[in-house]
């Protein structure tokens, strides 16, 4: 998936593009909106995400003549500006969906899938390992066709990793990530939930694909 983010706070664009990025979104950015609309006719993109106070042409402006050459393009507001008539502004210029700031960064990530699932030809979304298979549509897992039961915060983390896999992901990945929240070093609930799932996805499996790499973190792979 490829994004524009039209935003001229650095500091946000940081925090945005290091997230997106690592749910394994590709993101050019554009600090005014006279070179998002130069980018924007320049390359197809899956999502374009626009700040509303931006120098040289303004989100709503861009919005606009974004919508005079490409009717299907989700487009989500990004914008400290959230009263009813910002909003109303913003769906009239064209936008798809509109976040105020500040937000947390889960429910952009979750506006994000959301816009581009609905504007993606509809396919069966299968994340797949050796013979473990998740399904994002269903939210369901089965290994070598037998369901495996995961609560809602198992799958979260089984979501993530599949979504991950082959990478070694730290606990602070996970914490931040999956729970959401500051890593906490005293706290070993992200170990716990990683024997959760090793019991409900390895231990009567073969071969085992959820890994401890000692001092660094955990990776779901073959071997």
């Amino acid at each position: 998936m490829k994004v524009l983010l039209v935003e001229d706070e650095e500091r946000m664009v940081s925090f945005i593009r290091k997230g997106i990025s690592a749910e394994g979104y590709e993101v050019d950015v554009a600090f005014d909106g006279r070179t998002g609309l130069s980018l924007f006719r320049k390359d197809p993109y899956d999502i374009i995400i626009l700040d509303v106070n931006l120098p040289q042409i303004n989100g709503f402006e861009l919005c606009k003549l974004i919508r005079q050459e490409n009717e299907t393009v989700p487009v989500l507001m990004l914008t400290a500006l959230d009263s009813l008539a910002d909003k109303a502004d913003g769906f009239n210029a064209g936008a798809d969906d509109y976040l105020a700031k500040p937000f947390e960064f889960q429910e952009l990530l979750l506006r994000i899938r959301a816009l581009t699932r609905r504007n993606s030809p509809k396919q069966k979304q299968v994340l797949r390992l050796a013979d473990l298979e998740l399904n994002l549509d269903t939210k369901t897992v089965t290994r070598a066709g037998q369901r495996i039961d995961l609560t809602t915060r198992e799958y979260s983390l089984m979501e993530y990793m599949m979504l991950n896999k082959g990478k070694i992901i730290s606990r602070v990945d996970i914490s931040e990530r999956v729970w959401n929240l500051n890593f906490d070093s005293n706290t070993n609930v992200i170990d716990v939930y990683i024997s959760y799932l090793r019991k409900k996805i390895d231990k009567d499996f073969s071969p085992k694909l959820l890994h401890t790499i000692v001092g660094m973190g955990y990776v779901l792979r073959e071997s």
